[in-house]
């Protein structure tokens, strides 16, 4: 697999990478023996970013992970975020970026990944209540003491990105960004690459629907909680099917699925974008990574964006109690 950098830091990661959240939480049933199984297939394709944080589960996403990579550490580079405090409930969320608790974070995380440095640390969600530099202040220090190779910050404002960038060098954003999710082209994208950030974009299959396999919140599982988000209502999920069936006509021209489209599109929208396109299942995995392989002309794009067109999706990313924290 090609790769591309992130940033100007030198981190060098696989133009696809795969995110692990959906392996121990939020989607409903759990399967460590082929989540496992499907990390090391991943490293075997050529797949080298790994996506995790300590919020999936909470905690028991990131000792998947390590449990995964034991003794194929080389070839990982390993991604993990804090920042996100949960409650008892799907939504009881805050965050948390005061400087102690950057540090506590990061020991917690490099216990339970069974590692000695985490190579890209991300700031999940900024704490309004925090100066983002004395956040990203704390996490520099644990780039100085090794423990942190490369920093990042996760669905924050272009104005919090400098601030951050000028405090220490950021190496990456990362921000939902997909055909259903396209507010990064607004301003993020443009900050990013004024600024040498690469972009990591989480969800380029729209949490599934993309896929074509969910086509009413029944296709969900009990516990699934895209259940409470809003493109998943009903009527809204409705709307979302329907945008697909254009999709398909190109997925069928090319040959090719309506998945590989989709993540063709973002990987063809810079070289310093990278997909994590999240699965549990080795299936899936392999289907996605074909899409690295579809080359997609600027005719193509064109036809595309205009059958998804910015703010066609039906319904919000997130709940609005989620929503409060997304571009801080």
């Amino acid at each position: 697999m090609e790769t591309r950098e992130l940033g100007r830091q030198g981190l060098e990661v696989s133009a696809l990478g795969l995110g692990c959240m959906g392996m121990s939480d939020f989607y409903g049933v759990r399967d460590e023996a082929e989540a496992v199984a499907t990390i090391h297939r991943a490293l075997d394709l050529g797949v080298t970013l790994l996506d995790t944080a300590d919020v999936y589960g909470p905690h028991t996403n990131e000792e998947l992970v390590g449990k995964a990579i034991e003794g194929r550490r080389d070839s990982v580079v390993l991604a993990t975020k804090f920042g996100i405090v949960r409650g008892p409930r799907p939504e009881d969320r805050g965050v948390n970026g005061r400087p102690e608790y950057v540090r506590t974070s990061c020991d917690g995380s490099l216990k339970r990944l069974g590692v000695e440095r985490i190579d890209l640390y991300y700031q999940h969600r900024v704490d309004p209540d925090v100066p983002i530099e004395e956040t990203v202040g704390a996490m520099a220090e644990l780039v100085k003491e090794g423990k942190v190779g490369a920093l990042g910050l996760s669905e924050a404002a272009p104005a919090t990105i400098r601030r951050a960038h000028a405090t220490h060098p950021i190496s990456a954003l990362q921000t939902e960004y997909s055909l259903f999710s396209r507010d990064p082209e607004d301003e993020i994208l443009a900050t990013c690459r004024t600024l040498g950030i690469g972009f990591v974009a989480y969800s380029p299959l729209g949490r599934g629907i993309l896929t074509g396999a969910i086509r009413t919140p029944g296709d969900l599982v009990e516990g699934d909680q895209r259940l409470g988000f809003p493109r998943f209502q009903t009527d809204t999920l409705q709307g979302n099917v329907e945008l697909l069936k254009g999709l398909q006509d190109v997925a069928a021209e090319k040959g090719v699925t309506v998945p590989q489209v989709a993540i063709a599109w973002v990987l063809a929208k810079g070289r310093d974008i990278v997909p994590i396109p999240g699965t549990k299942r080795r299936k899936y995995l392999e289907e996605n990574l074909k899409a690295a392989d579809l080359a997609l002309t600027a005719r193509d794009l064109t036809r595309l964006e205009a059958l998804c067109p910015k703010g066609s999706a039906h319904g919000g990313r997130y709940p609005e109690s989620i929503m409060t924290f997304i571009n801080g």
